[in-house]
């Protein structure tokens, strides 16, 4: 089994590097980081980004408030099902995703893969499906998830992960593929934790946004990104609360465990750099 790292969507808001930290001009560059994993089970794919639809019919999929705010760039070659085709599957062939959480720019992909099973906190699909608020309703699309046929839900429950509260029995799912809720962001945000050969990766999604939020004593994110984390946060002393705890586990595990965000492009291209990795046999 083995893992690739897919970027599945682009955004460049204003403001450069006071977003991303490295730009030189006017934009910034973020990305959409996503993992497809070859397994005994078919295809997993660890959220999906932006989907066909969304590329192709923005103005009905998605919320003009994000599309300006995040400058979304609307192309087919971001989007997890012209990547997966381009490697050699087919969609029927993705039968499980997971998600972090149901943002916009999470779960745009979900129908293009009708036959997959969907995995998420039950939490997150409740806090979805109520929509209260304003943020709720720009970052909560249903368009993008009213034709899935198959939903499994979770809530916290079993043995711990490294001191986190995880989900390990994920139907159909290899045992080394895990769900670690990390609410903050979103009512039913989650981690997705996979044991490969050479230790722990876990795809923290949004529940830090800048690569120098963890990995040290002393962190550090930039003016854009905090704002962005304050603005879309739904519980801000949970998600803090976690953040610590992530910025903790990559100092004490940083031999056992690798950390990655959704949107850091540095991140990403340091994935890259070592894609495809084996995934634990186990599995």
């Amino acid at each position: 089994m083995r893992i690739h790292h897919l970027n599945c969507g682009c955004m460049c808001p204003i403001g450069g590097a006071l977003f991303d930290g490295f730009s030189r001009g006017l934009t910034a560059s973020l990305v959409c980081h996503c993992l497809l994993i070859e397994t005994n089970q078919g295809l997993v794919l660890i959220d999906t980004g932006f989907g066909v639809r969304d590329v192709k019919a923005p103005l009905s999929r998605l919320s003009p408030f994000f599309m300006n705010l995040n400058r979304i760039q609307f192309e087919e070659k971001y989007t997890a099902r012209a990547q997966i085709e381009q490697l050699g599957f087919k969609t029927s062939d993705v039968r499980h995703i997971v998600l972090t959480h149901l943002d916009f720019d999470h779960a745009g992909g979900l129908e293009d893969f009708p036959e997959a099973t969907i995995h998420v906190m039950q939490a997150e699909l409740d806090a979805a499906q109520e929509r209260k608020g304003f943020i709720s309703t720009q970052r909560y699309r249903p368009n993008q998830w009213d034709e899935v046929k198959q939903w499994k839900l979770y809530s916290a429950l079993g043995e711990s992960w490294y001191g986190f509260e995880a989900v390990r029995d994920l139907d159909g799912l290899p045992e080394s593929i895990l769900m670690i809720p990390l609410a903050g962001h979103t009512r039913g945000h989650a981690g997705i934790a996979i044991e490969t050969s050479e230790g722990w990766l876990l795809h923290a999604g949004d529940a830090y946004f800048y690569r120098d939020e963890v990995g040290t004593d002393k962190p550090n994110c930039t003016p854009g990104l905090r704002a962005y984390q304050w603005f879309m946060e739904v519980d801000r002393k949970t998600r803090l609360l976690n953040q610590e705890r992530l910025r903790a586990l990559s100092v004490a595990h940083s031999n056992e465990v690798r950390l990655f965000c959704s949107h850091d492009a540095i991140e990403f291209d340091t994935a890259k750099k070592i894609n495809p990795s084996p995934v634990h046999g186990r599995g």
